[in-house]
């Protein structure tokens, strides 16, 4: 087999040899079982599930968290002449309905998609229709309540898996501890000896930590940036930080450009654009940019401010020194962005009131033991935040309380291509009556039609589920054009379950629980760059690499500089007075727009600039307390707002 398969690479990829840990999994994949690829950044665990989607019959779906990762490899396979395509928010109805065309006609290999695509009515309908050799779960350490990224809608996986038939799967991910390793293979009951890890030491990237205070880190980054040949990326927590920073570069002669979330896709594109060929040396960047950036020869990577958590770090290190030369990654360190990265864990912990409203609601608008979930209106009247709430969500689940059953749109409409005659004629017997009866009962309006599910039913017998199917097909077609929109989920409820007591006690535990891990998670990143041992072997040790040397001999440590790191300055609490004032003129705005109960929790985001997603709609980021106590802990301005609760209006 060795040989065959190394020829095939070369053949279809013009690779001489696979790297470390690629065969391995391949050979498993095509034995028919289902794996996990543990690799580090930049070591090829693409080539795992594009080179085994080519000797497979059927088409390989993959699962990818980010559009950016998507894209880039979309171009590699086609600069390689593999046929592959994405079903993604950017394409065209006419694009849409051809790249469905094309894996339906076995045209294309490879389809990627997100996760949140299977929510898509459509789209479960037609995935369902597709034969299917191979499920690839990228970054699926998401996957993991224990990772440092869990998306909750990527537990839905592995029943997407069963119900869809899909006889085997490869999950991919650079960044796991070994907890969060077992978690991921056991929820695909992928065997032990079905995970490839590569090891996660890299000789040639060289860690630094270096304590610099507030005052001195313009100027150490600087110097940093012009001690070192070819192109960087400088990491920073906020958005107006991307932009300060990458100001101050050009101002000293550096071609450096700001990217972040706030700008819009073109912008971005462009800029990143930019940095892959060479004309910008600097990229100051939040942790938007990397997912997908493939450039090899980044020569450094400096964060400006403290990463997340050493999860992010190891990835966003990673994408230095792919090309196998020296590369340096450097933590400019002090204690004065850890506030700021606590205060945003704070902030996604929704209160007790706000779970015990999404049950309320639950109870409220359940019938026949069915609830609809339609948009982001339960986020706003709950006062949580989206992905918070799709955790609550998620919980309830798996308290089975209640069961997703599918999703649908609510609104459908159509407009003709064709004479309405036209196409009816095209169908012969019942199928052109059941045509006929579909535009019989759709409401015109001008050009567009709705249909009427439930005359439908009424005076043809047709469950939904067949219109839907006819009207696909008709746009696949080109004889109508199909629109949908306002989503809506099905759930089932146990009413039992919804009803027990402590249940919103335990949701909101599980939430502080959570919370108290990443607070943790934060401790674990700062007693890491204190460390007087090893960087590279502690790092490696982190996530599970039992392989790495003890002494890398070109990190800090090894080089006799352990970092010890300070606040540069103490932070400054306002006046009480000042405080009391600021939170009074708060709580009169809310109640002025009907808002009777105002929380201590809701007045420690205000303070230290956390939003709610109750700030927007009440125009809350107006007023001028607004983040007055931001450089200060949450908790802290908590355990003040409790001290001064009497003296509250």
């Amino acid at each position: 087999m060795q040989t065959s398969l190394t020829s095939l690479l070369q053949q279809q990829f013009g690779f001489p040899q696979f790297r470390l840990g690629q065969e391995q999994t391949i050979e498993q994949l095509l034995a028919g079982h289902s794996s996990l690829a543990i690799f580090p950044t930049g070591s090829g665990k693409s080539l795992c599930y594009q080179f085994t989607a080519m000797q497979l019959p059927h088409l390989t779906l993959v699962v990818s968290p980010l559009l950016a990762l998507m894209k880039d490899q979309l171009e590699f396979l086609r600069a390689k002449g593999i046929n592959a395509a994405s079903i993604d928010s950017t394409l065209t109805p006419l694009e849409n309905q051809q790249v469905m065309k094309d894996v339906q006609s076995g045209a294309i290999k490879i389809l990627m998609v997100s996760v949140e695509r299977f929510k898509n009515e459509r789209f479960r309908q037609f995935i369902a229709a597709t034969a299917v050799s191979m499920l690839v779960v990228d970054e699926a350490h998401c996957i993991s309540e224990w990772g440092h990224n869990f998306r909750p809608d990527y537990l839905k996986l592995p029943k997407y898996q069963q119900s869809l038939n899909i006889p085997l799967t490869l999950l991919l991910t650079a960044t796991a501890t070994a907890k969060v390793k077992q978690d991921m293979a056991s929820k695909f009951a992928i065997r032990a000896d079905h995970i490839v890890q590569t090891g996660f030491y890299r000789e040639n990237l060289h860690l630094s930590v270096l304590p610099v205070s507030a005052q001195e880190k313009q100027a150490t980054l600087l110097a940093h940036v012009n001690q070192h040949q070819g192109s960087g990326i400088v990491y920073v927590t906020l958005q107006h930080s991307a932009e300060q920073v990458a100001d101050y570069l050009q101002k000293q002669g550096v071609d450096a450009q700001a990217y972040h979330a706030g700008f819009d896709d073109e912008k971005r594109q462009q800029i990143q654009a930019d940095f892959m060929q060479g004309r910008t040396k600097v990229i100051v960047a939040t942790i938007a940019f990397g997912m997908g950036i493939d450039k090899s020869d980044i020569r450094f990577v400096i964060h400006y401010d403290l990463p997340k958590s050493i999860e992010n770090y190891s990835q966003e290190i990673g994408r230095a020194g792919r090309d196998g030369q020296p590369a340096h990654c450097i933590t400019l360190a002090n204690l004065d962005g850890l506030t700021t990265v606590e205060n945003f864990v704070y902030g996604d912990t929704p209160e007790q009131s706000g779970v015990e409203h999404v049950i309320e609601t639950i109870k409220h608008e359940t019938q026949q033991g069915k609830w609809e979930l339609q948009g982001l209106s339960l986020s706003t009247a709950s006062n949580i935040k989206q992905l918070p709430l799709k955790t609550l969500f998620v919980q309830l689940e798996l308290l089975g309380v209640i069961k997703p059953l599918y999703s649908y749109f609510a609104d459908f409409k159509y407009k003709f291509n064709q004479t309405e005659a036209d196409i009816v004629k095209t169908f012969a017997g019942e199928r052109g009556n059941f045509l006929e009866a579909v535009f019989r009962y759709s409401h015109r309006k001008k050009v567009w039609l709705e249909p009427d599910f439930d005359s439908l039913f009424s005076h043809y017998q047709c469950q939904r589920e067949r219109v839907i199917t006819a009207l696909e097909y008709l746009a696949q077609q080109n004889m109508i054009t199909l629109e949908t929109k306002k989503i809506t989920d099905v759930y089932q409820v146990n009413v039992a379950a919804l009803n027990a007591d402590g249940l919103i006690a335990d949701l909101s535990k599980y939430f502080h629980d959570k919370q108290s891990s990443e607070i943790k998670r934060i401790a674990n990143l700062v007693k890491f760059f204190q460390l007087d041992r090893c960087l590279s072997f502690n790092l490696s040790r982190y996530f599970d690499d039992q392989q790495a040397p003890t002494q890398c001999g070109h990190c800090s440590v090894c080089q006799g500089q352990p970092a010890k790191l300070a606040y540069s300055h103490q932070p400054v609490w306002p006046s009480d007075e000042l405080i009391i004032a600021k939170v009074n003129e708060f709580t009169n705005h809310l109640k002025n727009q009907k808002t009777t109960e105002v929380s201590l929790t809701c007045c420690g985001h205000f303070l230290t600039g956390l939003t709610m997603p109750m700030f927007a709609r009440k125009k809350v980021k107006q007023l001028s307390g607004f983040g007055l106590c931001e450089q200060l802990s949450y908790q802290s301005v908590l355990d003040k707002l409790t001290e001064l609760t009497p003296k509250l209006g």
